[in-house]
């Protein structure tokens, strides 16, 4: 069972916020986090993102994917309106860094992301979702307001104890290179995005 191992204030160009280290060991180097804005309103429907862990899109801004953008813009919701943002160590859609590298070659030759993930042995997608169900018990939310596209993470929401208020849509548009990757994530994951091509 994870539980928290330590937490600080945090400020960041988005706002100050309180940043929670989840693990089941004190000496995991990459624990869950949860970044709670600090004026949160725990007895009404809490802003809740869950974010996969991106580091080429967050640290080095790549334009294969919306992940560091998508970030970026769930902090500056979170911080305006209140709410938490639930930081997955999921790299690659849980294939990690090393896997995600080799899709990406992968794909230099022609294949959309989940065909690369596929010849390379690898699920389409390997996250799950129950780690942040376990956060939001820890922190006792049972009310929220989900920021997603994604229809994989309102199952899990649905099917939890946790109690779905409402959907929050989070599009970034495309980008001449990012195109590709969102129309692989409409059709076949059945993200709920508008039409990237306009």
């Amino acid at each position: 069972m994870i539980k928290i191992q330590a937490e600080a204030n945090v400020p960041t160009e988005h706002g100050t916020f309180r940043m929670i280290a989840f693990s089941e060991n004190v000496n995991d180097w990459m624990p869950h986090m949860a970044i709670v804005a600090e004026n949160t309103d725990f007895s009404k429907p809490v802003n809740v993102r869950f974010h996969s862990e991106c580091i080429t899109g967050e640290v080095f801004h790549s334009k294969k994917c919306e992940c560091g953008q998508q970030l970026d813009a769930a902090m500056k919701y979170i911080h305006e309106n209140g709410g938490i943002i639930i930081y997955l160590r999921q790299e690659g859609r849980n294939i990690g860094i090393i896997n995600k590298l080799k899709a990406y070659s992968l794909q230099e030759k022609g294949l959309d992301t989940v065909q690369a993930n596929l010849e390379l042995g690898l699920p389409a997608d390997d996250r799950n979702f129950g780690v942040a169900i376990e956060i939001l018990n820890l922190l006792d939310v049972k009310d929220i307001n989900l920021l997603t596209n994604n229809p994989e993470k309102v199952k899990y929401v649905v099917d939890s104890n946790v109690h779905l208020n409402a959907r929050v849509p989070l599009q970034i548009p495309a980008n001449e290179i990012s195109k590709g990757y969102l129309k692989t994530k409409k059709d076949f994951f059945g993200h709920l995005l508008d039409d990237n091509d306009k």
